[in-house]
């Protein structure tokens, strides 16, 4: 409808001759009175073509087609605003449009030929992901599904931190674990990952590799720095033992760092393909080293004079782009950091030709945006490419009671128990209906409940009482075609409420993916269902008038079709009978 109506005053331009290249905006009124819509075109060209706006936006209208099923009448209001009032006849087509165009209903070409890619999640693979990822995944997902829709080509990816410190840390912990299998005394490191699942994944290594790797305790911990329970310093002591972890192994050390690193990604992949998150790539940081690329890329930082040694380590000029301090990219050790091997990343990602990079980050990942970024410019790139969309915390609640987590102790909600309590649709929905970087507090009773302050209850009821509606068509032997159907029946203020909201689909689309905020599409979906409930309680679909229930059954079946086209953006489904 917008879109149409967009056409007809890009036609009436191109017959005055006005060939500016202007964005034409059609806003919604606030009042009905002033029509449907307003158009400030004619005050946006006064600027350009020093002309009276009022007298512009009369030629204006003189253009606009006298005869068409969408304007009933133009009217110029203030300034030069241009109030549009649409026919009847207009919401009835888009009724139409609705049922022939199915799911296909409400996409757009607003991302024609432009790629974007989405990496989100993208957790260290060193334990399950808990219910601050699946914030991340929920958002991911639906922003990747919305700019599907508004015509981008999406690709989405996961980036695997599988070449760090932290995974030595794993590494360790599955191997100290496994030792203890093998009736080894073990002080397990403080800095260790403690959670049951490295007992798991020990295991398992125990029954496929028997005592094979089994070292003694005293051999482990000989000469080794203490442990801050000892009065040490409990990073010294765990970097301490992954040296001597790769001295004792050598090529083994390799069996145990892949079984630990294999089990969880696996479960991560499994975890997230149940939570309904799929991707066209898992890009290993391991990659980007062994092809030589994060070498390669530091050289090109030095050859370009953007980087400088200092204590034995190899820094990025930071400050030379705006940030408040200089970075190390290269450690006394010879080792590189993780932000060596993340600007290594994002030059791979923009070598392979994507327009437009989107990282979907934690909160608490604020400070890292800006160094990203100068790295990116001193590449050479432009990093208005990479947009940075932080998500803020889920914290847990069980009614008034708030849910404690902490990771490294193990003491944590996994993304997978919350699924099993609440369900993938109501964790999906819960996740999204906010702005990712408000604070969301998840109540886990009212995500469980069937009540209408449910919202996930709320609309999927919405959708279950249309196809019951459906199914008792069918049972009564009546047919409906929506292609025979006269619509001009439909009088009620809540029919008309319907015919309106059912119009704003294709707009919140455009809007939401503009912004980049699919929580647009939860308020949308949430109207639409509550303007549905009040329809439907006040309005018998099902009734001899043959005229007037067909008119009902197609707009009936319009709202249904809407449900299910934005449900299946957010990921989550429509039962048929609740």
């Amino acid at each position: 409808m917008k879109q149409h109506l967009q056409q007809l005053f890009t036609e009436a331009l191109e017959q005055l001759d006005i060939n500016q290249d202007i964005d034409i905006r059609l806003e919604r009124t606030r009042d009905t009175k002033h029509g449907d819509f307003a158009c400030n075109l004619a005050m946006i060209l006064a600027k350009k073509l020093h002309k009276n706006p009022r007298d512009i936006a009369n030629s204006i209208v003189e253009k606009l087609p006298d005869n068409n099923d969408f304007i009933a009448k133009v009217e110029i209001a203030g300034p030069g605003f241009i109030n549009i009032f649409l026919t009847k006849q207009a919401y009835h087509t888009n009724i139409d449009d609705i049922l022939k165009l199915k799911t296909e209903y409400g996409k757009n070409q607003l991302g024609k030929d432009q790629s974007i890619m989405i990496e989100f999640v993208s957790a260290n693979p060193t334990g399950p992901l808990h219910v601050g990822h699946g914030r991340g995944a929920a958002y991911g997902t639906a922003l990747a599904n919305l700019l599907q829709t508004a015509g981008f080509k999406v690709h989405k990816e996961y980036y695997v931190n599988d070449a760090g410190r932290q995974m030595d840390i794993l590494a360790v912990s599955v191997w100290l674990r496994y030792l203890e299998l093998c009736d080894e005394t073990i002080e397990f490191p403080s800095n260790g990952y403690q959670g049951d699942y490295i007992w798991d994944i020990a295991a398992n290594l125990h029954r496929n590799h028997a005592d094979k790797f089994q070292q003694k305790s005293t051999t482990v911990f000989a000469e080794i720095s203490p442990d801050i329970t000892n009065g040490g310093d409990k990073e010294l002591h765990i970097d301490g033992l992954i040296q001597r972890a790769k001295q004792l192994l050598e090529d083994d050390y390799k069996i145990v760092f892949k079984q630990a690193l294999d089990t969880i990604l696996d479960n991560i992949n499994h975890d997230l393909k149940q939570f309904g998150v799929e991707y066209e790539e898992w890009f290993l940081e391991s990659s980007l080293t062994e092809a030589d690329k994060v070498q390669q890329t530091i050289d090109q930082l030095q050859t370009a004079g953007h980087t400088y040694k200092k204590d034995g380590a190899l820094w990025f000029k930071a400050t030379s782009f705006g940030d408040e301090k200089d970075r190390v990219i290269v450690r006394e050790n010879g080792q590189f950091t993780y932000f060596a091997s993340d600007i290594a990343y994002h030059k791979n990602k923009l070598e392979r030709g994507f327009d437009h990079l989107i990282n979907i980050w934690g909160a608490d990942h604020h400070g890292y945006v800006p160094r990203v970024k100068h790295a990116m410019t001193a590449l050479g790139y432009n990093a208005k490419q990479l947009t940075v969309l932080l998500v803020q915390f889920a914290t847990l609640y069980r009614g008034q009671e708030r849910l404690q987590m902490s990771t490294r102790s193990g003491e944590f909600v996994t993304l997978r128990e919350l699924r099993e309590e609440v369900g993938r649709d109501a964790a999906r929905f819960f996740y999204v209906q906010r702005k990712s970087e408000q604070h969301l507090n998840f109540d886990l009773e009212l995500a469980k409940s069937q009540t209408n302050d449910n919202p996930v209850y709320y609309i999927q009821y919405a959708y279950a009482r249309i196809s019951s509606v459906m199914r008792q068509l069918t049972e009564q032997g009546q047919t409906w075609q929506y292609d025979k159907t006269n619509l001009t029946s439909l009088e009620t203020a809540h029919e008309q409420a319907l015919l309106v909201m059912l119009s704003r689909y294709p707009e919140v689309i455009e809007m939401a993916a503009l912004a980049y905020e699919p929580h647009q599409l939860t308020y949308y979906l949430r109207d639409l269902a509550q303007n549905f409930h009040s329809f439907y309680d006040t309005n018998k679909i099902l009734i001899p008038d043959n005229k007037l229930r067909d008119a009902r059954l197609s707009l009936t079946a319009a709202v249904r079709q809407v449900l299910q086209n934005g449900l299946m953006i957010i990921g989550v489904s429509t039962p048929e009978v609740m």
